[in-house]
């Protein structure tokens, strides 16, 4: 089955592609100035094909997950080359499981930190209970920092 038959010959607008993905023209600009996209021209529009649309949906979830653009670009460039996609999913499961190991590395550190600040946050507390108690921070407050972190996190449509 050839890829015409596939994929409908839909394109896309910059606009279209940031309100989907969430992003902004900058953005994909810049993609398209690093190699990552390399969308066609009618005049001065940028027309993005749904091949543009599959490699910015990778680049996203790439950078979300923490891969450099230079990791995106080595998956990238392996798409297409006549093996049924061997290598590049040979070359994402290498990155993405370097991925897996900095990350879980990454969460025993915040665990240590977290664990060094509890205990901070103890100790300046009672130490504070003695000598200063009106300099104590509401719990209230605490509460509300914690509500706003979590309600100001956004994950894009694309991470669903």
């Amino acid at each position: 089955m050839t890829s015409e038959l596939r994929r409908p010959a839909r394109t896309f607008t910059i606009r279209q592609l940031c309100r989907e993905f969430q992003t902004t023209p900058r953005a994909l600009r810049f993609y398209e100035d690093k190699g990552l996209l390399s969308p066609a021209r009618q005049g001065l529009n940028r027309v993005y094909s749904y091949k543009d649309r599959a490699r910015l949906q990778l680049i996203l979830r790439g950078k979300r997950v923490g891969l450099a653009l230079a990791e995106i670009r080595e998956i990238l460039e392996l798409y297409g080359k006549g093996d049924g996609k061997a290598a590049q999913n040979a070359k994402a499961l290498r990155k993405f499981r370097e991925r897996i190991i900095a990350l879980e590395q990454q969460r025993e550190d915040i665990g240590h930190a977290l664990d060094i600040l509890q205990k901070a946050c103890a100790t300046l507390e009672e130490q504070l209970s003695r000598v200063r108690p009106d300099l104590l921070p509401q719990a209230e407050e605490y509460d509300r920092m914690v509500r706003a972190r979590v309600d100001g996190h956004h994950e894009p449509a694309f991470m669903r």
